[in-house]
């Protein structure tokens, strides 16, 4: 990869993870890499990711518990929002 691509897309990363989360940790970070290319790769080509669950059911669950994560992260975000900021329209 282009070392000078390597920084600002990690920054796109890191800043892609704090307004998802509302975390922008470096662990934050990498869990958001791997929901990111899973998610991708499950919308995409959803035969590889159920092969994929169906030899890794560990895998499958921490997956599945990622995703809640991110999930509950991301709807705790917008009721902050909402909180701090009355006039803002629902998306």
């Amino acid at each position: 990869m282009n070392p000078q691509l390597e920084q600002p897309f990690e920054a796109l990363v890191e800043k892609f993870a704090e307004l998802l989360t509302g975390d922008a940790s470096p662990e934050m970070v990498e869990k958001i890499k791997i929901w990111a290319i899973y998610n991708h790769i499950h919308k995409t080509m959803p035969a590889l990711a159920s092969h994929w669950n169906q030899n890794h059911p560990q895998g499958k669950a921490e997956i599945r518990q990622l995703f809640e994560e991110v999930r509950d992260l991301n709807i705790k975000l917008k009721a902050r929002s909402k909180q701090e900021d009355p006039q803002q329209p629902q998306t």
